[in-house]
């Protein structure tokens, strides 16, 4: 019976999200892994079997790293502005990761359809939430989501892509007007106070 690796499942993802942030995916393979971690390429093999096994599993640390810095511990409109802010944040600090797994493919990673956007579990519990809030209906609140999502995509993709040069601050007023914009054409009611500076 072989012996346990000494080097751990965790280690390896740690050292390929790293260098997946720093120099991107393509930049991983089982060598440049090895070497980074100090290792023979065995322990990775061990481990993941094939490459194919070794990206889902870099896909899936890489979202819960990525998710981990947009979701915040408040709830409802606050919560659905702190998403929008980190990925933003994301786009702006580490462009090889937002690309990995929201442009380029190579991730595997695919959503779905736009029902996606508003039927996740996180999401799903803020448009339920900010539709008790607001007194919307979930299917108006849901098409608000969409849309910010949308939106919010877009200039993240834009600023990883290179073709718009703007602050972290010019987009998250940006976000602002737009989310602003959405919520009207949604109903709310923008005099109540929770809305005030979303």
């Amino acid at each position: 019976m072989p012996s346990s690796p000494k080097i751990s499942k965790e280690a390896i993802l740690q050292h390929a999200l790293e260098m997946l942030i720093q120099d991107g995916y393509s930049s991983i393979n089982i060598k440049s892994l090895a070497k980074r971690i100090g290792c023979s390429t065995q322990p990775i093999s061990w481990q993941f079997g094939n490459m194919e096994n070794f990206r889902n599993a870099l896909t899936e640390y890489a979202l819960h790293y990525a998710n981990d810095k947009m979701l915040s511990a408040s709830q409802g409109m606050p919560a659905f502005s702190n998403v929008g802010i980190g990925y933003i944040d994301i786009a702006f600090d580490e462009p090889n990761l937002f690309r990995y797994l929201y442009m380029s493919g190579e991730s595997g990673y695919h959503a779905g359809g736009f029902d996606i956007l508003t039927n996740a579990d996180t999401n799903s519990n803020m448009v339920k939430q900010i539709a008790e809030q607001s007194g919307i209906s979930v299917d108006k609140v849901k098409d608000f989501f969409r849309n910010t999502i949308i939106y919010t995509h877009g200039l993240a993709c834009f600023i990883v892509s290179g073709l718009i040069t703007a602050t972290k601050e010019e987009l998250y007023a940006m976000i602002n007007q737009g989310a602003h914009g959405f919520m009207i054409q949604a109903g709310f009611d923008l005099n109540k106070e929770q809305y005030n500076g979303s």
